[in-house]
């Protein structure tokens, strides 16, 4: 299980000293989170829980004055490309883009995805979000194939 980590706006880790102050971390961290998950479920603090014990992580990135972008992560092994760090969200505060706020955040993921013996790092972003893949442009990442999707819902339909 992976704690909650927190770097500030250069990236430097800030830490969080102990149970108390990581929870408080990870419920400032979660009105920016809800911006772009609103769906998530009503407990929050259980939801990163369970993730966690899946061995997914949590970073945010704080100002100073707040988290003003986060990421959830996990690494995890595949067939096709070895051990990889994939980001299953990247999320950056609305009103403090073009501050390298979500690039910062990158190159933590990338120097921890290197420190775990990764190869690569992935992440998925929904087609309509036209500003994000300009952002992953510059970042140097690619596309490299589609991300296909379907609900199974147990009881026979679709």
């Amino acid at each position: 299980m992976k704690p909650i980590v927190r770097i500030d706006a250069g990236g430097a880790l800030v830490p969080l000293v102990d149970t108390h102050a990581r929870d408080l971390a990870l419920l400032e961290g979660e009105r920016l989170h809800r911006l772009f998950r609103p769906d998530m479920g009503a407990d929050y603090t259980a939801l990163m829980a369970v993730i966690a014990s899946e061995g997914g992580g949590l970073v945010q990135l704080h100002d100073g004055q707040a988290v003003r972008s986060l990421a959830v992560w996990r690494v995890f092994h595949t067939t096709y490309c070895g051990l990889r760090c994939e980001i299953d969200d990247l999320i950056t505060d609305p009103d403090c883009r073009s501050r390298r706020h979500g690039a910062v955040l990158l190159d933590w993921l990338e120097a921890e995805a290197l420190r775990s013996g990764c190869r690569t790092v992935t992440l998925n972003s929904a087609t309509h979000r036209a500003d994000a893949h300009r952002f992953y442009f510059r970042q140097r990442y690619e596309i490299l194939g589609f991300h296909f999707s379907k609900s199974v819902r147990g009881d026979g339909t679709t």
